[in-house]
């Protein structure tokens, strides 16, 4: 280096003054023909297909409505969180579905779809869905039976006798 950098100073007006720094790519929306965003989610053993599109608000899982197919209203609101977040309550329809695990897998694997499918079709809301770490897929599952024990670590009663 021609230049002597002795100071953070120096440093700033090296890198700010010098070679222009990249930045980072733009984001483009993904949408097919029919206007939708597609995007998978998985939790535990279930995993959802999830198609995101403009509307009032209709979400269906397999062919059902919310609450039908949710009955419990916890399940419905972990659903809802996405929308909630970024901001766009009504805003969307959603058609789901989902194969495998039980029912609380399912609404947590609905979510993750959504959250992925919300960010492609609108990449401005990304940000917000992913400060509440509905992008990132929950990766506990579970730990399966071993040899010599009951179950995954319970062993089995000791006898003394």
């Amino acid at each position: 280096m021609a230049e002597d950098i002795k100071t953070l100073d120096d440093l700033k007006s090296v890198v700010s003054g010098g070679a222009a720094v990249a930045e980072a790519p733009r984001r483009e929306a993904q949408r097919d023909e029919l206007g939708r965003s597609y995007a998978t989610g998985k939790r535990k053993d279930a995993v959802a297909r999830v198609w995101v599109k403009p509307g009032s608000g209709k979400v269906t899982v397999n062919g059902k409505a919310i609450d039908a197919y949710f009955a419990r209203p916890v399940l419905q609101m972990i659903l809802k969180q996405p929308f909630e977040v970024a901001g766009v309550v009504g805003q969307f329809d959603v058609q789901a579905t989902v194969k495998g695990g039980g029912l609380s897998g399912q609404a947590g694997a609905v979510k993750h779809g959504i959250s992925q499918a919300l960010q492609l079709y609108e990449p401005g809301l990304r940000a917000a869905l992913k400060a509440a770490g509905f992008l990132t897929r929950d990766s506990r599952v579970v730990e399966r039976k071993k040899y010599g024990k009951a179950k995954a670590r319970r062993s089995f009663q000791f006898s003394k006798r």
